[in-house]
C-alpha cells in the first residue's frame, strides 16, 4: 500500500491508523498546492479529486475520503479492534463520529483555512459555528470516557484527533473545552500517533 499525505492534513489520521495496524506501506508526501508527488508526479492523475488522504492498495485500486480510508484500514486487521463489527450499533456509532468529525468539524475548520480568511462578522460566525461543534464534543467527553467509544481507541479518534489540534494552528486554541483538550493531549502520547507525527515532521 502507498499512503500519498501533506503533513498535518486528515492524512495523518490514516497513517495514525495504519502505524497502528503495524501495516506494511509507503509514504508519499504531495505538495497539495501544486498537486505534484514528491516523485513528481501528477497527483490529479492519481486522485482526480486532488486531496489527502489517498490510499493505493497493492491491486492498483485507490480510495480516499477519510471515514471510508479508515474503515477500510481498521477491517483489513479486525483483530486489532479499530473499529466494532460491521453491522452491529457499534459500528453505527463509530461512523456516527466519523461524519461528524468530517461533515461538522472539520468542514468548520474551512474558512480558516480559506486563501481569503474570514473577517469581521464572517470569522464571528464562523468562529461561532466551530465553537458549537467543540461544544458537543467537549459534552461527549465530560463523561470520563478516555476515547469517543469508550475505553477503546478507533479509527474515529484518530480522525478526531488530527482535526481538533488544528485548534492550536488556527489561533483558537482549546482552553474553552477542557475535555477536548486533555483528550487530545491523551491521544498525542499513544506511541503510534507519536511515531507517525515524527515521520511528517510535526514533532521531534
Amino acid at each position: 500500500m502507498k499512503l500519498y499525505y501533506s503533513p498535518g492534513t486528515c492524512s495523518l489520521a490514516v497513517h495514525i491508523a495504519l502505524r497502528e495496524i503495524d501495516a506494511e506501506f509507503d509514504l508519499e508526501k504531495v505538495d497539495l498546492a501544486a498537486k505534484r508527488t514528491e516523485a513528481g508526479d501528477d497527483f490529479n492523475a492519481i486522485n482526480p479529486n486532488g486531496y489527502v488522504p489517498t490510499l493505493r492498495l497493492d491491486d492498483g485500486e485507490v480510495l480516499f475520503e477519510a471515514p471510508a480510508v479508515l474503515q477500510y484500514v481498521a477491517d483489513s486487521r479486525p483483530e486489532r479492534a479499530l473499529a466494532p463489527a460491521a453491522g452491529s450499533l457499534d459500528r453505527v456509532r463509530l461512523q456516527q463520529y466519523l461524519n461528524y468529525t468530517a461533515s461538522e468539524l472539520h468542514k468548520s475548520f474551512s474558512p480558516f483555512f480559506a486563501a481569503t480568511k474570514p473577517e469581521g462578522v464572517w470569522r464571528e460566525a464562523a468562529l461561532a459555528k466551530l465553537h458549537r461543534r467543540f461544544d458537543y464534543l467537549d459534552r461527549l467527553l465530560a463523561d470520563g470516557r478516555d476515547y469517543l467509544m469508550g475505553d477503546t481507541f478507533t479509527v474515529a479518534d484518530a480522525y478526531t484527533f488530527v482535526v481538533a489540534s488544528w485548534a492550536d494552528p488556527v489561533g483558537i486554541g482549546l482552553q474553552n473545552w477542557p475535555h477536548v483538550k486533555a483528550y487530545v493531549e491523551r491521544v498525542s502520547r499513544r506511541p503510534q500517533v507519536r511515531a507517525a507525527m515524527q515521520r511528517e515532521g510535526l514533532i521531534h
